[in-house]
Protein backbone atom coordinates (compact mmCIF):
# COMPACT_ATOMS: atom_id res chain seq x y z
CA UNK A 1 0.00 0.00 0.00
CA UNK A 2 1.43 3.54 -0.86
CA UNK A 3 2.01 6.23 1.46
CA UNK A 4 -1.51 8.22 -0.37
CA UNK A 5 -3.47 5.12 0.37
CA UNK A 6 -2.53 4.87 4.18
CA UNK A 7 -3.12 8.64 4.48
CA UNK A 8 -6.64 8.56 3.11
CA UNK A 9 -7.32 5.38 5.27
CA UNK A 10 -6.43 6.84 8.04
CA UNK A 11 -8.28 10.14 7.55
CA UNK A 12 -11.49 8.01 7.01
CA UNK A 13 -10.68 6.09 10.31
CA UNK A 14 -10.35 9.00 12.27
CA UNK A 15 -13.21 11.10 10.94
CA UNK A 16 -16.14 8.04 11.81
CA UNK A 17 -14.03 8.40 15.51
CA UNK A 18 -14.36 11.78 15.72
CA UNK A 19 -18.51 11.22 14.49
CA UNK A 20 -19.10 7.93 16.60
CA UNK A 21 -17.31 9.01 19.95
CA UNK A 22 -20.63 9.94 21.63
CA UNK A 23 -22.41 6.76 20.92
CA UNK A 24 -18.56 4.89 21.89
CA UNK A 25 -19.30 6.65 25.14
CA UNK A 26 -22.28 5.43 25.38
CA UNK A 27 -21.45 1.67 24.86
CA UNK A 28 -18.61 2.11 26.87
CA UNK A 29 -20.98 2.96 29.98
CA UNK A 30 -22.99 0.29 29.93
CA UNK A 31 -20.40 -2.24 29.68
CA UNK A 32 -18.08 -0.95 31.70
CA UNK A 33 -20.57 -1.74 34.63
CA UNK A 34 -21.65 -5.04 33.82
CA UNK A 35 -19.85 -7.73 35.63
CA UNK A 36 -17.82 -10.02 33.81
CA UNK A 37 -15.60 -12.76 35.67
CA UNK A 38 -13.69 -15.13 34.22
CA UNK A 39 -15.67 -18.06 33.14
CA UNK A 40 -19.12 -16.23 33.64
CA UNK A 41 -19.16 -13.84 30.99
CA UNK A 42 -22.65 -14.70 30.37
CA UNK A 43 -24.16 -11.11 30.44
CA UNK A 44 -21.83 -9.11 28.11
CA UNK A 45 -21.76 -12.09 25.42
CA UNK A 46 -25.75 -12.04 25.23
CA UNK A 47 -25.39 -7.89 25.37
CA UNK A 48 -22.96 -8.20 22.76
CA UNK A 49 -24.38 -10.01 20.41
CA UNK A 50 -27.58 -8.34 20.77
CA UNK A 51 -25.92 -4.99 19.66
CA UNK A 52 -23.53 -6.73 16.68
CA UNK A 53 -27.07 -7.57 15.31
CA UNK A 54 -28.63 -4.83 15.98
CA UNK A 55 -26.02 -3.13 13.62
CA UNK A 56 -26.74 -6.20 11.03
CA UNK A 57 -24.49 -8.59 11.73
CA UNK A 58 -24.66 -12.32 12.38
CA UNK A 59 -23.46 -12.74 15.28
CA UNK A 60 -23.33 -16.21 17.87
CA UNK A 61 -22.69 -16.72 20.97
CA UNK A 62 -20.18 -20.29 20.76
CA UNK A 63 -20.05 -22.82 23.10
CA UNK A 64 -16.95 -21.07 25.04
CA UNK A 65 -18.55 -18.03 25.47
CA UNK A 66 -17.23 -16.12 22.72
CA UNK A 67 -18.86 -13.58 20.73
CA UNK A 68 -18.54 -14.22 17.09
CA UNK A 69 -19.66 -12.03 14.15
CA UNK A 70 -17.94 -13.53 10.74
CA UNK A 71 -17.85 -9.78 8.33
CA UNK A 72 -17.52 -10.22 4.65
CA UNK A 73 -17.20 -14.01 4.79
CA UNK A 74 -18.26 -16.29 2.79
CA UNK A 75 -17.13 -19.47 4.31
CA UNK A 76 -13.67 -20.24 2.09
CA UNK A 77 -11.98 -17.32 2.54
CA UNK A 78 -8.67 -16.47 4.71
CA UNK A 79 -9.43 -14.97 7.63
CA UNK A 80 -8.43 -11.83 9.79
CA UNK A 81 -9.46 -11.93 13.62
CA UNK A 82 -9.96 -8.32 15.29
CA UNK A 83 -10.76 -9.76 19.08
CA UNK A 84 -10.67 -8.16 22.15
CA UNK A 85 -12.16 -9.71 25.73
CA UNK A 86 -15.37 -9.37 27.78
CA UNK A 87 -13.63 -10.74 30.97
CA UNK A 88 -12.56 -8.84 33.75
CA UNK A 89 -9.91 -9.98 36.73
CA UNK A 90 -12.72 -9.59 39.38
CA UNK A 91 -15.72 -11.82 40.82
CA UNK A 92 -18.50 -8.92 41.37
CA UNK A 93 -22.04 -10.52 40.43
CA UNK A 94 -23.87 -6.89 40.85
CA UNK A 95 -22.85 -3.36 38.89
CA UNK A 96 -19.46 -2.66 38.55
CA UNK A 97 -18.80 0.93 40.46
CA UNK A 98 -18.09 3.61 37.20
CA UNK A 99 -17.29 7.26 38.36
CA UNK A 100 -17.36 9.42 35.38
CA UNK A 101 -14.84 12.36 35.96
CA UNK A 102 -14.94 14.72 33.19
CA UNK A 103 -12.91 12.85 30.39
CA UNK A 104 -11.26 10.12 33.50
CA UNK A 105 -13.56 7.48 34.14
CA UNK A 106 -12.80 4.79 36.48
CA UNK A 107 -14.04 1.24 36.80
CA UNK A 108 -12.63 -1.96 37.70
CA UNK A 109 -11.55 -3.12 33.84
CA UNK A 110 -12.58 -0.16 32.35
CA UNK A 111 -9.46 -0.12 30.30
CA UNK A 112 -8.40 -4.19 30.71
CA UNK A 113 -10.68 -4.57 28.42
CA UNK A 114 -13.93 -2.66 28.51
CA UNK A 115 -13.01 0.56 26.46
CA UNK A 116 -10.64 -1.84 23.74
CA UNK A 117 -13.71 -3.56 23.23
CA UNK A 118 -15.88 -0.83 22.58
CA UNK A 119 -13.13 0.36 19.96
CA UNK A 120 -13.40 -3.35 18.70
CA UNK A 121 -17.49 -3.42 18.45
CA UNK A 122 -17.35 0.33 16.91
CA UNK A 123 -15.28 -0.90 14.14
CA UNK A 124 -17.33 -4.08 13.58
CA UNK A 125 -20.43 -1.21 12.96
CA UNK A 126 -18.37 0.56 10.97
CA UNK A 127 -17.07 -2.58 8.41
CA UNK A 128 -20.87 -3.97 8.93
CA UNK A 129 -22.31 -0.51 7.61
CA UNK A 130 -20.18 -0.05 4.78
CA UNK A 131 -19.39 -3.74 3.16
CA UNK A 132 -16.04 -3.64 0.91
CA UNK A 133 -14.38 -6.10 -1.28
CA UNK A 134 -11.65 -8.29 -0.26
CA UNK A 135 -9.76 -11.76 -0.72
CA UNK A 136 -10.30 -11.71 3.13
CA UNK A 137 -13.24 -11.95 5.50
CA UNK A 138 -13.44 -10.32 9.16
CA UNK A 139 -14.09 -12.59 12.32
CA UNK A 140 -14.80 -10.11 15.20
CA UNK A 141 -14.53 -12.04 18.28
CA UNK A 142 -15.13 -10.38 22.15
CA UNK A 143 -13.65 -13.59 23.43
CA UNK A 144 -13.34 -15.09 26.99
CA UNK A 145 -11.32 -16.20 29.17
CA UNK A 146 -8.37 -14.18 29.16
CA UNK A 147 -7.71 -13.05 32.66
CA UNK A 148 -6.09 -15.24 35.60
CA UNK A 149 -7.00 -18.94 35.49
CA UNK A 150 -9.22 -18.57 31.72
CA UNK A 151 -6.21 -20.18 30.27
CA UNK A 152 -6.93 -18.46 27.25
CA UNK A 153 -9.90 -20.95 26.91
CA UNK A 154 -11.86 -18.53 24.60
CA UNK A 155 -8.90 -18.04 22.15
CA UNK A 156 -8.19 -21.78 22.35
CA UNK A 157 -11.80 -22.38 20.87
CA UNK A 158 -11.53 -20.23 18.00
CA UNK A 159 -8.54 -21.82 16.95
CA UNK A 160 -10.16 -24.80 17.42
CA UNK A 161 -12.65 -24.15 15.16
CA UNK A 162 -11.43 -21.79 12.68
CA UNK A 163 -7.78 -22.17 13.15
CA UNK A 164 -6.85 -23.75 9.31
CA UNK A 165 -8.15 -20.52 7.50
CA UNK A 166 -6.97 -17.84 10.00
CA UNK A 167 -4.51 -15.61 8.30
CA UNK A 168 -3.38 -13.33 10.86
CA UNK A 169 -5.08 -11.75 14.28
CA UNK A 170 -5.10 -8.74 15.73
CA UNK A 171 -6.38 -8.55 19.19
CA UNK A 172 -6.82 -5.22 21.49
CA UNK A 173 -6.12 -4.88 25.22
CA UNK A 174 -4.56 -2.75 27.28
CA UNK A 175 -2.76 0.61 26.88
CA UNK A 176 -1.86 2.61 24.00
CA UNK A 177 1.67 2.67 22.98
CA UNK A 178 1.85 -1.26 23.69
CA UNK A 179 2.47 -3.66 20.77
CA UNK A 180 2.42 -7.53 21.61
CA UNK A 181 3.90 -9.15 18.62
CA UNK A 182 5.89 -12.19 21.03
CA UNK A 183 4.23 -14.73 23.18
CA UNK A 184 5.48 -14.67 26.96
CA UNK A 185 4.39 -18.27 28.37
CA UNK A 186 3.08 -18.99 31.44
CA UNK A 187 3.26 -22.42 33.98
CA UNK A 188 0.68 -21.85 36.36
CA UNK A 189 0.61 -24.20 39.43
CA UNK A 190 -1.91 -24.91 42.55
CA UNK A 191 0.77 -26.28 45.47
CA UNK A 192 -1.05 -28.08 48.51
CA UNK A 193 0.46 -29.16 52.05
CA UNK A 194 -2.08 -31.57 53.85
CA UNK A 195 -0.73 -32.62 57.80
CA UNK A 196 -2.35 -34.16 60.87
CA UNK A 197 -3.02 -31.05 62.77
CA UNK A 198 -3.87 -30.80 66.09
CA UNK A 199 -3.98 -28.48 69.37
CA UNK A 200 -1.73 -25.73 69.33
CA UNK A 201 -1.17 -25.88 72.58
CA UNK A 202 -1.52 -29.92 73.18
CA UNK A 203 0.14 -31.23 70.43
CA UNK A 204 2.68 -28.17 69.84
CA UNK A 205 5.64 -29.87 67.65
CA UNK A 206 3.00 -31.58 65.04
CA UNK A 207 4.10 -30.42 61.30
CA UNK A 208 2.27 -27.57 60.52
CA UNK A 209 0.70 -27.53 56.79
CA UNK A 210 1.24 -23.58 56.46
CA UNK A 211 4.49 -23.67 57.73
CA UNK A 212 5.84 -26.77 55.41
CA UNK A 213 4.21 -24.93 52.81
CA UNK A 214 6.13 -21.43 53.65
CA UNK A 215 9.53 -23.40 53.91
CA UNK A 216 8.46 -24.58 50.15
CA UNK A 217 8.11 -21.23 48.78
CA UNK A 218 11.53 -19.75 50.48
CA UNK A 219 13.18 -22.71 48.08
CA UNK A 220 11.13 -21.53 45.36
CA UNK A 221 11.85 -18.15 45.60
CA UNK A 222 15.46 -18.63 46.28
CA UNK A 223 15.86 -20.50 42.81
CA UNK A 224 17.75 -18.48 40.14
CA UNK A 225 15.70 -17.45 37.19
CA UNK A 226 17.35 -16.24 33.88
CA UNK A 227 18.10 -12.73 33.37
CA UNK A 228 17.25 -13.16 29.53
CA UNK A 229 14.93 -14.25 28.50
CA UNK A 230 13.49 -12.54 30.94
CA UNK A 231 11.78 -15.08 33.93
CA UNK A 232 9.36 -14.18 36.28
CA UNK A 233 8.05 -16.31 39.06
CA UNK A 234 4.56 -14.96 41.25
CA UNK A 235 3.04 -16.50 44.29
CA UNK A 236 -0.76 -15.06 43.98
CA UNK A 237 -2.44 -16.49 46.94
CA UNK A 238 -1.44 -18.18 49.90
CA UNK A 239 -4.13 -19.47 52.25
CA UNK A 240 -4.97 -22.52 55.04
CA UNK A 241 -5.50 -23.42 58.21
CA UNK A 242 -8.89 -22.81 60.11
CA UNK A 243 -7.88 -21.00 63.84
CA UNK A 244 -5.09 -19.28 65.76
CA UNK A 245 -5.28 -21.89 68.27
CA UNK A 246 -5.45 -24.88 66.08
CA UNK A 247 -2.13 -26.67 63.74
CA UNK A 248 -3.06 -25.78 60.34
CA UNK A 249 -4.44 -29.17 58.61
CA UNK A 250 -3.90 -27.96 55.19
CA UNK A 251 -2.59 -24.88 53.38
CA UNK A 252 -2.36 -24.23 49.39
CA UNK A 253 -0.88 -21.70 47.43
CA UNK A 254 -1.26 -20.54 43.77
CA UNK A 255 2.40 -20.30 42.08
CA UNK A 256 3.41 -19.68 38.44
CA UNK A 257 6.57 -18.97 36.20
CA UNK A 258 6.35 -16.82 33.28
CA UNK A 259 9.21 -16.88 30.34
CA UNK A 260 9.08 -15.75 26.84
CA UNK A 261 10.88 -19.54 26.04
CA UNK A 262 9.18 -22.46 26.52
CA UNK A 263 12.37 -24.77 27.33
CA UNK A 264 13.31 -22.40 30.09
CA UNK A 265 9.86 -23.08 31.57
CA UNK A 266 10.52 -26.63 31.10
CA UNK A 267 13.61 -26.36 33.70
CA UNK A 268 11.88 -23.98 36.44
CA UNK A 269 9.26 -26.55 36.23
CA UNK A 270 11.63 -28.87 37.02
CA UNK A 271 13.14 -26.85 39.86
CA UNK A 272 9.96 -26.53 41.31
CA UNK A 273 9.13 -30.64 41.41
CA UNK A 274 12.51 -30.66 43.45
CA UNK A 275 11.40 -28.03 45.97
CA UNK A 276 8.12 -30.06 46.77
CA UNK A 277 9.72 -32.85 46.82
CA UNK A 278 12.27 -32.23 49.32
CA UNK A 279 10.09 -31.40 51.86
CA UNK A 280 7.72 -34.58 51.79
CA UNK A 281 7.77 -36.39 54.92
CA UNK A 282 6.24 -39.57 56.27
CA UNK A 283 3.57 -37.43 58.19
CA UNK A 284 3.37 -34.81 55.74
CA UNK A 285 1.76 -34.90 51.87
CA UNK A 286 2.66 -32.51 49.51
CA UNK A 287 1.32 -32.63 46.01
CA UNK A 288 1.02 -29.85 43.24
CA UNK A 289 -1.07 -29.85 39.77
CA UNK A 290 -0.62 -27.98 36.83
CA UNK A 291 -3.81 -25.28 36.78
CA UNK A 292 -3.08 -23.26 33.88
CA UNK A 293 -0.31 -22.98 30.78
CA UNK A 294 0.03 -20.17 28.06
CA UNK A 295 2.18 -21.31 25.02
CA UNK A 296 5.35 -19.32 24.05
CA UNK A 297 5.43 -18.67 20.45
CA UNK A 298 5.91 -21.45 17.68
CA UNK A 299 7.37 -21.57 14.45
CA UNK A 300 6.81 -17.75 13.21
CA UNK A 301 6.68 -17.31 9.49
CA UNK A 302 9.14 -13.87 10.42
CA UNK A 303 8.62 -11.72 7.47
CA UNK A 304 4.75 -12.37 7.63
CA UNK A 305 4.82 -11.60 11.47
CA UNK A 306 7.49 -8.46 10.55
CA UNK A 307 4.98 -7.29 8.55
CA UNK A 308 1.80 -7.31 10.77
CA UNK A 309 3.91 -5.55 13.10
CA UNK A 310 4.96 -2.97 11.10
CA UNK A 311 1.54 -1.94 9.79
CA UNK A 312 0.18 -2.21 13.43
CA UNK A 313 3.66 0.74 14.31
CA UNK A 314 2.50 2.90 11.44
CA UNK A 315 -1.19 2.83 12.04
CA UNK A 316 -0.05 3.13 15.83
CA UNK A 317 2.54 6.54 14.39
CA UNK A 318 -0.41 7.92 12.54
CA UNK A 319 -3.53 7.83 15.14
CA UNK A 320 -1.73 8.68 18.23
CA UNK A 321 0.97 10.58 17.26
CA UNK A 322 3.71 8.73 18.99
CA UNK A 323 6.28 6.02 19.21
CA UNK A 324 5.16 2.66 20.38
CA UNK A 325 6.66 -0.49 22.89
CA UNK A 326 6.97 -3.34 20.86
CA UNK A 327 7.52 -6.28 23.11
CA UNK A 328 6.67 -9.47 24.14
CA UNK A 329 3.76 -10.45 26.34
CA UNK A 330 1.38 -12.83 27.77
CA UNK A 331 -2.37 -12.05 25.99
CA UNK A 332 -4.38 -13.73 23.76
CA UNK A 333 -1.75 -13.69 20.99
CA UNK A 334 -0.23 -16.41 22.91
CA UNK A 335 -2.17 -18.96 20.96
CA UNK A 336 -2.01 -17.85 17.39
CA UNK A 337 1.60 -16.82 17.71
CA UNK A 338 1.90 -20.21 19.36
CA UNK A 339 0.81 -22.09 16.15
CA UNK A 340 2.72 -19.85 13.55
CA UNK A 341 -0.04 -17.85 13.23
CA UNK A 342 1.10 -13.96 12.76
CA UNK A 343 -0.60 -12.00 15.39
CA UNK A 344 -0.11 -8.71 17.49
CA UNK A 345 -1.69 -7.21 20.65
CA UNK A 346 -2.42 -3.49 20.30
CA UNK A 347 -3.37 -1.23 23.18
CA UNK A 348 -5.91 1.42 22.00
CA UNK A 349 -6.39 3.46 25.34
CA UNK A 350 -4.94 5.81 27.27
CA UNK A 351 -5.12 4.65 31.34
CA UNK A 352 -3.78 2.86 34.22
CA UNK A 353 -3.83 0.56 37.10
CA UNK A 354 -4.73 -2.54 35.33
CA UNK A 355 -5.65 -4.96 37.13
CA UNK A 356 -6.91 -2.22 40.53
CA UNK A 357 -10.18 -1.41 41.44
CA UNK A 358 -8.97 2.45 40.69
CA UNK A 359 -8.13 1.66 37.13
CA UNK A 360 -8.70 4.65 34.92
CA UNK A 361 -8.91 5.68 31.28
CA UNK A 362 -8.85 8.80 29.32
CA UNK A 363 -11.94 8.85 27.40
CA UNK A 364 -10.47 11.49 24.76
CA UNK A 365 -7.90 8.80 23.77
CA UNK A 366 -10.80 6.59 22.64
CA UNK A 367 -10.79 8.64 19.15
CA UNK A 368 -7.34 8.22 18.64
CA UNK A 369 -7.84 4.38 19.76
CA UNK A 370 -10.89 3.69 17.48
CA UNK A 371 -9.23 5.06 14.62
CA UNK A 372 -6.11 2.94 15.42
CA UNK A 373 -8.16 -0.22 15.18
CA UNK A 374 -10.30 0.85 12.21
CA UNK A 375 -7.32 1.60 10.59
CA UNK A 376 -5.62 -1.60 10.64
CA UNK A 377 -9.30 -3.33 9.78
CA UNK A 378 -9.60 -1.04 6.72
CA UNK A 379 -5.86 -1.96 5.82
CA UNK A 380 -6.35 -5.57 5.49
CA UNK A 381 -8.79 -4.78 2.95
CA UNK A 382 -6.44 -2.38 0.83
Amino acid sequence: MDENSRREIYCKAYAYAEQAHGEALALLRTLAQMPSPTHHEDRRAHYIADWLRAQGGAATIDAAKNVVCPIGDDGTKPLVVLAAHTDVVFDDETPLPLIEDGDIWRAPGVGDDTANLVNLLMTARYLLKHPMQSPYGFLVVANSCEEGLGNLDGTRHIFECYGSRVKEYLSFDCYAGMIVNHAVGSHRFRITADVQGGHSYANFGRPNAIKVLADVLEDLCAVKVPEYPKTTFNVGTFEGGVSVNAIAEHAEMLFEYRSASDAVLGKMDTELAWCVEKHKAPDVHLAYEAIGLRPGDGELAEQLLEALTQRSVDAYRATFKAEPDVQANSTDANIPLSLGIPANTIGTIIGAGAHTREEWIDTKSMVPGLALVLSLALGCCS
